[in-house]
């Protein structure tokens, strides 16, 4: 199945169906369920500035989603329109392509995986969960600060 790495803490506002459009730079013509994989990074400041003060988990896949179709964005205008759905500071509102996301499910227990860029294809059933350095994840604590 496809997987996608994004960035926390924006990878668990999708796989909690608060965020339902995902801002990039290219194009996809892939459409169907894919894993919503949290790399290692934590955008710091856009938990800070999203409020979001729960522990993080990153190194693994948390979830999945489905992209049901991309759009194209024209203008600043139009993504400055769809904040509420994608939650991008002004970093992000060069993308032109919003993936617009439904039915998204959290998973209780992450998969330890290592990301990618772009979409990129992943068996968990083949997964071995028991190697130690898979089974790390970094989690963010209350006040921001990366813990593993």
């Amino acid at each position: 199945m496809k997987c996608l790495s994004v960035s926390q803490p924006f990878a668990n506002l999708i796989v909690q169906g608060k965020k339902t459009i995902e801002l990039r730079k290219w194009n996809t013509n892939f459409r169907g369920e894919f894993f919503v994989h949290a790399p290692l990074k934590i955008r710091t400041k856009d938990c800070k500035r999203l409020k979001i003060n729960e522990e993080l988990v990153t190194g693994a896949i948390i979830g999945k989603v489905e992209l049901i179709d991309v759009k194209k964005y024209n203008s600043k205008k139009e993504i400055i329109s769809d904040k509420k759905f994608h939650f991008a500071n002004k970093e992000f509102q060069n993308s032109i392509y919003g993936f617009l996301l439904k039915n998204p499910k959290f998973f209780r227990v992450p998969i330890p995986c290592k990301g990618k860029l772009g979409f990129f294809e992943i068996d968990v059933r083949q997964k071995k969960i028991s190697k130690k350095e898979d089974r790390k994840s970094t989690r963010l604590n209350s006040s921001h600060q990366i813990i593993s």
